[in-house]
């Protein structure tokens, strides 16, 4: 991998670090107080708020990734595939620099396979 894609890899990984945490400073606002007649508007608050969570979650699992792929330019694994050691194209980590796996292991990944 050229010096290129890891400065470029780098900026990329700074900037969406920087987009979770500041999207995950954020507060997830709680249903207010149900009044009779109300149900449909307690059920819209309580749906936002779930969805809020499973933002959030999906936002502090997607943080780990680029966390994880930081560590990796740091200590030269970057750009290696933890699974078969063979490297990770350059353009599937231009398009996703957090990607710890090549193509081939992820696609055995997503079927469930070792």
């Amino acid at each position: 991998m050229d010096e290129r894609l890891r400065s470029v890899a780098h900026r990329t990984l700074l900037a969406e670090r920087a987009r979770l945490v500041d999207e995950l400073s954020e507060e997830i606002e709680s249903p207010g107080q149900m009044t009779y007649g109300s149900q449909a508007a307690a059920a819209a608050q309580v749906f936002e708020q779930q969805r809020g969570l499973a933002l959030r979650e999906h936002a502090e699992q997607h943080l780990a990734l680029v966390e994880a792929a930081l560590h990796r330019l740091d200590d030269g694994t970057f750009g290696i595939c933890r699974r078969c050691g063979g490297p990770i194209a350059d353009e599937r980590l231009e398009a996703l620099p957090w990607a710890a796996d090549c193509i081939d292991c992820q696609r055995q990944a997503d079927r469930g396979r070792p």
